[in-house]
């Protein structure tokens, strides 16, 4: 969302706009908010997937450009993260920039002060604000009252950062455009996840098969807004309940947890038996094709190492994997590790744009 600022903001300077190893910073993203995928148009997410290759690609070979001196970004987080905190953690540090963390408990944002009133206090402070939490409601206000650039990190709708991490990673992989690329995603499609894939290949013209339990499908009215934008971009999105054919020939196969913790354990129980026919082992893979690669934003539940994934699996009894096989996880056609660090380059091409691609 990208409202009208109602406070000026922006406490550092400004990097060069010029060119970024041939690629030209976006211009038209700058002091641009980013707090759903409909935030950018096809053209915009072209720009800055190619730009975030650049940056892989200068980061790898030691001729980064600091573009970001003086700029500092506030790290707002409600819930908590690994990857969002060291992609943004880090890719402001390469380009000059500088954090700040708010944890949640380490700032009043929905407590003691409005979101409102925490916009307009850190956008005077802060060039730009990430956002990881609970509401989107919360990122749009920050968005709207901050007067710089707030980027959603992660809400119960929607992640659009995450996409970007996973379209530069699906482009790697098939050395395609995404208007030419074919996936699944499979398990529960009412959450962030599957809504975020549906917006995102509607948008960039990709095939998208979204396959799970009719229990746990996407509402309709996000699948109606998927299918609009599918009809500019040439792109499909379609719901198949049974998921071999939701697989068959894709490039990519995609899922996400099941069930987190907090959730009561007859919780977990019932959705695992729902979600069963949609795990993604070793022969949902054969039925997708040699070609296909494995995808999960993480963390997995791909075996019983961790205090979550025990006690997933004591109340399930799945030892070696739930929404993913610890054999699919660990085999050569699992590409989640580039995807995790893609995470980094895509959230650096994010802060560039929108702050030194005026």
């Amino acid at each position: 969302m990208n409202g009208d600022a109602e406070t000026t903001g922006g406490a550092g300077t400004t990097g060069d706009a010029g060119t970024y190893a041939d690629t030209a910073l976006p211009g038209s993203l700058h002091g641009r908010s980013f707090c759903r995928e409909t935030d950018l148009d096809a053209r915009e997410w072209t720009d800055l997937l190619d730009l975030a290759d650049a940056l892989k690609d200068a980061r790898r070979s030691g001729t980064e450009r600091r573009l970001l001196e003086g700029s500092n970004v506030a790290l707002v987080f409600e819930k908590t993260s690994t990857r969002t905190r060291a992609a943004f953690s880090v890719a402001a540090a390469d380009q000059g920039a500088a954090t700040t963390l708010f944890d949640p408990t380490g700032s009043q944002v929905g407590h003691k002060e409005s979101t409102e009133d925490t916009a307009a206090v850190l956008g005077r402070m802060f060039d730009a604000i990430l956002y990881r939490g609970a509401r989107q409601e919360d990122v749009e206000t920050l968005a709207t009252h901050a007067g710089v650039p707030v980027y959603n990190g992660l809400t119960d709708e929607w992640h659009p950062t995450q996409m970007l991490a996973d379209f530069q990673t699906m482009r790697e992989h098939s050395g395609r455009d995404a208007s030419e690329i074919s996936y699944a995603f499979l398990g529960d499609l009412r959450f962030n996840m599957a809504r975020s894939h549906a917006i995102a290949a509607a948008l960039l013209g990709a095939d998208l098969r979204l396959a799970g339990p009719a229990s746990l499908g996407p509402p309709e009215d996000l699948l109606a807004e998927a299918r609009h934008l599918a009809e500019a971009s040439g792109g499909s999105v379609t719901v198949i309940e049974d998921p071999h054919e939701a697989v068959a020939g894709v490039d990519f196969v995609h899922t996400d947890v099941w069930v987190s913790m907090g959730e009561p354990s007859e919780v977990w129980r019932s959705r695992v038996e729902e979600l069963m026919p949609y795990r993604v082992d070793a022969a949902l893979m054969e039925a997708a094709g040699e070609g296909a690669r494995f995808m999960h934003c993480l963390p997995a539940y791909h075996d019983a190492r961790t205090t979550v994934g025990a006690e997933i699996a004591r109340a399930t009894g799945l030892e070696g994997g739930l929404e993913v096989s610890d054999e699919v996880f660990r085999s050569a056609r699992s590409v989640v590790f580039d995807q995790a660090e893609n995470r980094l380059h895509t959230t650096k091409a994010l802060l560039v744009a929108t702050l030194a691609g005026g």
